[in-house]
């Protein structure tokens, strides 16, 4: 079998499918690798380092025509889904819900796609959960950019000339992006609270060291794969009123609510934002997916009545080399999991849970429902 591993052509995402590090079990198992030639340049990796791992360069072309697998950390063009091999499986962050089209193309030209974002949060699928491993370091930037911005220190500080305050935190949804912006914060030494839907997860906040904001919003809950579950409008009018006042007095506040599938649901509006200190920072985590909070521009950072608002996108890529490093342990664990070694080729049994879950296409058929 060979594998092909192609760059993103988006200037934003500096990853590598796959990281140097990440080779040695795909050779092991006798998987002829290829890349397309300047693969690592985001992370400062040469050609030459690839190949002494045991990788060959290619052109993107080769790549995409003569691989059986390839790795891909984003949705591919029409024009390139042609020249794919066909039967060959495109394996990846392939944003179905925004490109439902590159599905039906994938279908038309007999290759099969599967999804990352699909694999289920199962304790045996753990080692391939892209979306955690990328959300952990979203959390982590989120915190160190949001210091960038923040005119003040966020420990506390004891000199000559008095004692500094430590700046307030303040993380909006605990997910994996949320417990890590908690845990960053802590870290550098900021008065850290959090809040979120799920009251299941106070103690994990509280196990970070971070004061768990109780807002009773009646029967919320969880999702069976663990995501917050939707909100009416009326408990989010409620969550917005009494979170309004624990963001008047925070330095920093850290937005992550995002529904799979679905626009993120705003929390922070106009009115919340004027009552916040001028100086005060807001992220805006979920700012590509319609965003959490009113005035926020994917990329770009707003000033509103004195207050930052960053609305940065592709956050994993800020730390490109470990984002690097997780997403291609994470695509490689999905090989060594499901490559038939007799047979030299990918076991894509559909009553196995993850397969039934993340491959969207298969024998020239969309087979995710709500993709038809």
């Amino acid at each position: 079998m060979i594998l092909g591993a192609i760059s993103p052509k988006s200037d934003k995402d500096r990853r590598t499918t796959l990281h140097p590090n990440s080779i040695k079990p795909l050779k092991d198992m006798g998987i002829e690798i290829f890349f397309e030639r300047g693969l690592g340049t985001g992370i400062d990796i040469s050609d030459e380092e690839m190949q002494k791992n045991g990788a060959l360069p290619a052109s993107r072309e080769d790549c995409l025509s003569r691989s059986d697998v390839i790795f891909s950390s984003e949705p591919i063009s029409s024009d390139e889904i042609a020249r794919i091999k066909k039967n060959a499986l495109v394996v990846g962050l392939l944003e179905p819900f925004s490109e439902k089209e590159q599905l039906h193309n994938f279908a038309k030209a007999n290759v099969s796609a599967l999804s990352m974002e699909f694999i289920p949060r199962i304790t045996r699928a753990q080692k391939m959960d892209v979306l955690s491993s990328q959300s952990n370091l979203a959390g982590y930037v989120s915190v160190i950019e949001s210091a960038k911005h923040l005119k003040s220190a966020l420990p506390m500080m004891m000199t000559a000339a008095g004692t500094l305050k430590p700046a307030t935190v303040f993380v909006i949804g605990v997910g994996v992006a949320g417990l890590q912006a908690i845990a960053t914060a802590k870290r550098l030494g900021a008065k850290v609270e959090a809040f979120d839907t799920r009251p299941v997860v106070e103690e994990q906040v509280k196990s970070l060291g971070a004061k768990f904001v109780k807002i009773d919003l009646g029967d919320t809950g969880q999702t069976e794969q663990g995501y917050a579950q939707e909100l009416t409008e009326d408990q989010i009018k409620k969550q917005k009123d009494l979170q309004s006042e624990v963001c008047s007095k925070s330095d920093i506040v850290i937005t992550t609510a995002q529904l799979f599938g679905r626009p993120a649901p705003r929390l922070i509006d106009s009115a919340t934002i004027k009552k916040m200190k001028p100086g005060s920072v807001i992220f805006d985590m979920a700012v590509e997916s319609g965003g959490n909070v009113e005035g926020s521009v994917p990329d770009e950072i707003v000033e509103t009545n004195g207050v930052k608002i960053i609305g940065l996108t592709n956050l994993a890529s800020y730390v490109a080399d470990h984002a690097s490093y997780a997403l291609s342990n994470n695509l490689v664990n999905f090989i060594t999991d499901f490559y038939d070694q007799e047979k030299k080729s990918m076991n894509l049994d559909m009553s196995d849970e993850i397969i039934s879950s993340a491959l969207l296409v298969q024998n020239g058929e969309v087979i995710k429902e709500m993709f038809k």
